[in-house]
């Protein structure tokens, strides 16, 4: 099981992960909440919340409630690299 072990934000909605397997790789929450819409994701949207982010159990959280999996997470920042 893939966890979530550090997460560094280095521009407006880009985050650099670092997970259990040693692999690294970038979050692009800009394209992530260009395609999706819901209540927790409209915070987001304000690159300084979303700075805010940060890792508990394993996952990627922000205050207000929202986490998303290292799992999901890992295979967003892979297939971002392959598309690229």
């Amino acid at each position: 099981m893939i966890k979530l072990l550090d997460v560094k934000t280095f521009a407006p909605h880009q985050l650099e992960l670092s997970f259990s397997d040693h692999t690294r790789g970038v979050f692009d929450g800009a394209l992530y909440l260009a395609s999706r819409q819901g209540p927790l994701l409209e915070a987001l949207r304000d690159p300084s919340y979303f700075a805010r982010c940060f890792v508990d159990s394993g996952s990627l959280c922000w205050p207000n409630g929202l986490e998303l999996s290292a799992t999901r997470l890992h295979e967003l920042v892979n297939t971002a690299a392959t598309t690229a």
